[in-house]
Parts: C-alpha cells; sequence; structure tokens
C-alpha cells in the first residue's frame, strides 16, 4: 500500500507561493516518522504534490527540487485563475482518486479558503493554522496518525487535533511557521498529468478584472529585517518612525494587533497569531509589551531586539537584547548612528 502525503502546492499568476515548498519539507519529515511502521507492513510512504493551473510546468519541476516524489498537474486555461468551485472540484477529484493519508495546505488567503471546501466536499476534517505536526501514535489506532497542535481560546491554550476516522488528515500552516528545506540540487521525482475535463457546472463565477491591491506588496513573512510597532507607539504617526528606521536597514515595518485594531496601520503589516508568522535575520519590536499572541508569530527570529519603557515587559523574556528607555529617544540615536556608519563606509 502506498501512503500519500500531499501539500498543496499554491501558484497565482504563474508563481509558486514559497509556503509550499516548506510544506513540502514537512511533508517529508512526516512520511519520515512512520518508517517504523512501513518496516513491518512492507508499505511505502510518498509525498506528492498538487499543482493546478494553466502553463505552470516550470513550478512542478521545482517542486521536485524541494522534495516531491511525484507532482500531479492539472493544466488547463479554465482554471489559470483561482476560482474556489473549479478547484475544490479538482481537488476533489483527485483525492477520491488517490486517497492520501495526509494533506497540507498554506494558510494563505487563498489557502484557506480552498482547504475548507475540499475537507467539506470529501467529508474529513481539517485543523487550520498549526504550529507543530507530527505523526504520532493513539491508543486503538492501528497506525500513527496526524496530531495536529495549534493555540486555542485566544492562544492560552494549546490544542492539539487528531482525525481519527476520516481521511484525509487535513491542516492549514501558515507562511514561515516552518523552516524551508534545502534546495536539491537533482531532482528525481515524477510530473504526471491528470486529465480532469473542467464542465460548465464546476465554475459558478467568472473573473472580469484582476485589480492588485497595492498593500499586498508588504511581503512580511519574507523579510529578513522587520521593525515592528506596538500600542507603545501611541498612535498611528509613530509608524513612520519606524518606517524611516526600516528603510535604512532595508527592511518592512511589522506590528501588533492592537495596532491594527485601531486602524494605526493596515493588516498586511500585523504580526502574531491571528496575524503573519515570521522569521526574520532581525526583529526589532518597538512599544510592543509581548503578549502570547504576538510572541507566537516573531519568537523564532534570529535576533530579536526589544525596546520598551517597562523593564517587566514580558518582550523581553525572548529578547536576545532589551533597551529599557522611550523608543522615541532610542530610534532617532538609532538612525542617526546607522546613518553616520553609511557615511563612513562611503568616506
Amino acid at each position: 500500500m502506498i501512503r500519500r502525503f500531499w501539500v498543496y502546492i499554491e501558484q497565482e499568476e504563474g508563481k509558486a507561493h514559497q509556503v509550499a515548498w516548506e510544506l513540502l519539507g514537512v511533508a517529508r519529515r512526516l512520511a519520515d516518522e512512520v518508517k517504523d511502521e512501513l518496516a513491518k507492513t512492507g508499505d511505502t510512504a510518498v509525498v506528492e504534490g498538487i499543482l493546478v493551473g494553466h502553463q505552470v510546468e516550470d513550478i512542478a519541476r521545482e517542486a521536485l527540487h524541494y522534495g516531491a516524489d511525484t507532482v500531479y498537474v492539472v493544466d488547463d486555461p479554465a482554471v489559470k485563475h483561482y476560482l474556489n468551485k473549479p478547484y475544490t472540484s479538482v481537488l476533489t477529484i483527485l483525492v477520491k482518486k488517490y486517497g492520501p493519508e495526509v494533506f497540507l495546505v498554506g494558510a494563505t488567503t487563498l489557502g484557506r479558503d480552498l482547504a475548507g471546501a475540499v475537507a467539506t466536499s470529501v467529508g474529513t476534517g481539517l485543523t487550520a493554522d498549526t504550529t507543530h505536526l507530527a505523526m504520532g501514535e493513539v491508543k486503538d489506532s492501528p497506525k500513527k496518525l496526524l496530531l495536529a497542535t495549534r493555540p486555542a481560546f485566544g492562544g492560552n491554550v494549546i490544542a492539539t487535533i487528531l482525525c481519527r476516522n476520516h481521511s484525509p488528515q487535513m491542516a492549514t500552516v501558515r507562511p514561515r511557521v516552518f523552516t524551508m528545506a534545502p534546495r536539491l540540487e537533482e531532482a528525481a521525482g515524477n510530473i504526471v498529468h491528470e486529465e480532469i475535463a473542467i464542465t460548465s457546472d464546476m465554475i459558478n463565477a467568472q473573473i472580469l478584472e484582476l485589480i492588485t491591491n497595492a498593500s499586498s506588496s508588504v511581503k512580511v513573512e519574507y523579510a529578513d529585517v522587520i521593525v515592528a510597532g506596538g500600542r507603545g507607539l501611541g498612535g498611528a504617526k509613530g509608524f513612520e518612525l519606524l518606517q524611516e528606521l526600516a528603510d535604512e536597514l532595508g527592511g518592512v515595518v511589522g506590528a501588533s494587533r492592537a495596532c491594527v485594531d485601531a486602524h494605526w496601520i493596515k493588516y498586511d503589516h500585523q504580526v502574531g497569531q491571528t496575524g503573519k508568522t515570521v522569521r526574520p535575520k532581525l526583529y526589532i519590536a518597538a512599544g510592543i509589551s509581548g503578549a502570547i499572541q504576538h510572541k507566537v508569530g516573531m519568537q523564532e527570529s534570529d535576533f530579536i531586539l526589544a525596546i520598551n519603557r517597562d523593564p517587566h515587559a514580558p518582550i523581553f523574556d525572548i529578547a536576545t537584547m532589551g533597551i529599557v528607555g522611550d523608543l522615541y529617544e532610542v530610534i532617532p540615536a538609532m538612525i542617526k548612528q546607522i546613518r553616520a556608519l553609511k557615511e563612513a563606509q562611503h568616506v
């Protein structure tokens, strides 16, 4: 028997979302975690990607370099752009045909919309926004099941959820929760083109025009440097100072939920449990107290610099370096010093 660990390879405008490559690494780890069972049963475990779109052959080949054993491709002009119903119909057909054991989807705007529809269509469960995944032994189960862990009740409880009686076991994972596996120089997998007729009953909407949201260009989750602000900024104008520092460092501006809820900055910048998960090389937390809901979204940063007037702020518990002081004094001093260093380098 083949035990299939699937990853949905999200793409838009012919460009793959990096969360797909992160999930292929996770799927490989999960497949490795059932090796002991495979040795007893003689079964095999494979990692497979599912790709829907038009003229996406390059993406399929790239998926092989990130560890997919097989990539199933549905290439049709009718699914060039994402629409829920035709994509759900295609994935439902593939799930019923191949019977995957685990199906992982990125918790992007598109992925969240698609995963829930597919789970409903095939009659299985879905754990959303998971922060940890493992194949674990469960009482009365003949084989290991997917243990999907996620924060619950506003981050005050960590819940591990399993889907005992239905398959595939589905979970969505936000970008940057897991590190990306190294890209393989040699790709030994296969690309399988699935011939699925996209009929009129699969399409209940039509795209007339694509309007790009300028704010969508803010890719906080993949930035190497993030300067994030919290309630301590005192108002929207404070983000102008943070943007100035971010520009000097070649980074982007992030924010806590409190700032977004207060309409000081757009949601695209939000970091935390209900925002983006980030793993930058440098994370500067200015005026952020460090509630658990924020920390779960940024605590894996390589270097965390916290700036806060309260010496007992929880953010200092995870900070690599902390500065107790007024951010409106500290940050201008930092900007001045950075500019001085740059000028010295050009002399």
